[in-house]
């Protein structure tokens, strides 16, 4: 094993995203089960890997990222608006509601932000895009 990490390293460790009121949005311990994270694989902001660099097994450490190296900013691509007639009482139109469409390459999340007479409005940014998020990690094993 690997002492500390480094720009190749494999690392096995629990990630707790905190909101900036403070309220936590996603811990790996809520189900006991550490993020593998390979640096360098791109799957995490060249800010977040320069955050793990030199930490060590047992290590913790606490950070905040802004938007862009977090989830990215708000993209007003991403926000698409369908014809209502498209929903039905096994795809309810209701806000706040997560829709998962298929597409080719996978699967892509949504949330509805809007519904009117004639149109839903989808968001497909990812839901902590737009915001600063405290990333808390406790390294458990390097390789």
């Amino acid at each position: 094993m690997a002492s500390s990490i480094a720009n190749d390293s494999t690392v096995l460790m629990h990630i707790t995203m905190k909101l900036a009121d403070g309220s936590a949005a996603d811990s790996t311990k809520v189900n006991n089960k550490p993020a593998k994270v390979i640096m360098g694989d791109n799957s995490l902001s060249p800010a977040f890997e320069a955050e793990l660099l030199g930490l060590e097994a047992g290590d913790s450490k606490e950070f905040t990222l802004e938007a862009k190296d977090a989830f990215g900013e708000v993209n007003p691509d991403n926000i698409h608006y369908l014809d209502r007639t498209k929903f039905n009482s096994d795809t309810p139109a209701e806000v706040g509601s997560i829709i998962t469409f298929s597409q080719p390459g996978g699967e892509l999340p949504g949330i509805i932000r809007e519904v009117n007479d004639l149109s839903v409005t989808v968001d497909f940014n990812h839901p902590l895009a737009g915001q600063a998020i405290t990333f808390a990690v406790d390294v458990v094993e390097i390789h």
